[in-house]
């Protein structure tokens, strides 16, 4: 049986894979895309998600796990996939836009799965899963109002 903070480190690690992909997600958006007002969002997404990994890795360490810099394996397959239909079809806005809301509702996902731990991580960590998600809440929404000025 683990302990608590073997618990938090594992729960930790996972979701910080989950960043990871973000993060890598949010600089191929912002390479991919023509548009400068949306480079731009992409380039403030990396850094806001690189503060979150960072952010998450201090406590992973304060934890006693090691810090986490991969990212998913099903994150890397669908930026693959990703690749290979921008070089059959072209990467246009609306594409970009589908692929970041994807990797949001992703990362929902994962913020869900670590909540789900809930009773057994410290209400610090509970607290900052909380804020992360609701910021990648609020991601979500102002893609999808991206994607409503693109069609």
């Amino acid at each position: 049986m683990q302990n608590n903070n073997e618990t938090t480190v594992n729960v930790l690690q996972e979701l910080n894979q989950f960043v990871n992909d973000r993060i890598e997600g949010y600089k191929h958006a912002a390479e991919a895309t023509k548009n400068p007002a949306h480079q731009s969002y992409y380039k403030d997404l990396v850094n806001e998600s690189n503060m979150f990994s960072n952010e998450i890795n201090r406590n992973i360490s304060k934890y006693g796990g090691e810090r986490q810099e991969s990212t998913t394996a099903k994150g890397k397959i669908f930026r693959g996939w990703m690749d290979v239909k921008s070089a059959v079809t072209g990467s246009d806005e609306e594409s970009i836009i589908e692929a970041n809301l994807t990797g949001e509702e992703w990362a929902q996902k994962a913020y869900n799965d670590a909540l789900d731990h809930r009773a057994e991580l410290p209400e610090s960590i509970v607290q900052m899963v909380e804020k992360q998600k609701q910021t990648s809440l609020t991601t979500c929404e102002r893609l999808r109002q991206m994607k409503k000025t693109v069609d």
